[in-house]
């Protein structure tokens, strides 16, 4: 799907041509489409195609009339049922009066300048406005980094009162995410390590703030995934150290209690051996039973009162 927006007095709002100082924006767009954006600009079809592929590597390429920037952005996708997080590539095309971006699927990072929420905003200001997807793009990743830190605080006070197994999946998930987003990142930096020395479009004087605060933010959500990375790994650990420790005192309770139960076993296979009655004790007293039972019970609260004194109980 091909979109042209053009901003005129500060206003975003869609057109229907290729008017110079318009954001082309292509979102999943057909084989046609594609073609079309190549032959109508004169853009390799490589390098249209190339936001695409989800395993295309952030990097800047300069050609002679455009340059091709690809950046991982973050996006929400279903995986076992559950909500998770992973990046794919935006490309990022830049022509003397035009500027166009192609992702795969409909991103919340685009969406902002869609909706008119970015300040300063100007579809002719080509580098600014690429500043500002990248910033917005560091916001993302934060919001969904601190989204994942706030599901593993739910995981990790609910281990007190109802761990599930499902939990260390979830914390597996979680984790993964992380990776993803830790590598992207990186990725990202390099990037804009590499347009901070792009000098091709005019750029005005606030954009190098603009661009000082995407490195700082950048930097920021790098070491936000680190962080959170090795308090869900450090979670995880604990989860299944609580796991083993609860198996482990399951285990020591039905051992307590196989214990107190083999003495009625002792006390009756004794007093039920195949031998004459006179060598039985209390075979010949009229209370015998009832005084057996009796020392059967005691026997047994005594050996549970040690298990609890031992802490087996």
């Amino acid at each position: 799907m091909i979109k042209i927006y053009r901003t005129e007095n500060s206003k975003i709002g869609e057109v229907h041509a290729f008017d110079p100082g318009s954001w082309i924006q292509l979102t999943d767009p057909s084989s046609d489409e594609l073609e079309l954006i190549s032959e109508k600009f004169d853009i390799d079809i490589a390098d249209v195609r190339a936001a695409m592929d989800a395993d295309e590597s952030s990097r800047v390429e300069l050609e002679d009339d455009y340059t091709l920037i690809l950046v991982d952005i973050p996006i929400v996708e279903i995986r076992n049922d559950q909500k998770a997080y992973t990046a794919i590539p935006l490309g990022i095309l830049l022509l003397d009066d035009y500027l166009i971006t192609i992702c795969a699927e409909e991103t919340s990072v685009l969406q902002y300048f869609v909706n008119s929420t970015v300040r300063e905003f100007s579809t002719k200001k080509q580098m600014r406005f690429v500043y500002q997807i990248l910033y917005r793009t560091c916001m993302v990743y934060q919001l969904y980094l601190r989204t994942i830190d706030n599901k593993r605080t739910e995981i990790e006070k609910r281990a007190q009162e109802d761990m599930k197994e499902e939990d260390l999946v979830t914390l597996h998930e979680l984790e993964s995410n992380l990776v993803y987003f830790a590598t992207s990142l990186r990725a990202n930096g390099a990037v804009i390590d590499r347009i901070s020395r792009y000098s091709r479009v005019r750029q005005f004087p606030e954009d190098k703030d603009l661009l000082d605060d995407v490195k700082v933010e950048n930097g920021q959500a790098i070491e936000m995934t680190i962080i959170y990375r090795d308090i869900i790994h450090g979670t995880r650990e604990l989860l299944s150290n609580l796991i083993d420790i609860r198996l482990n005192n399951v285990m020591k309770y039905l051992a307590a209690i196989t214990i107190v139960m083999a003495i009625p076993d002792i006390i009756s296979g004794f007093f039920g051996m195949n031998v004459n009655s006179r060598w039985v004790p209390l075979s010949g007293m009229p209370f015998g039973f009832g005084i057996i039972c009796v020392a059967t019970v005691i026997i047994c609260i005594l050996v549970l009162k040690i298990l609890k004194k031992k802490k087996m109980l």
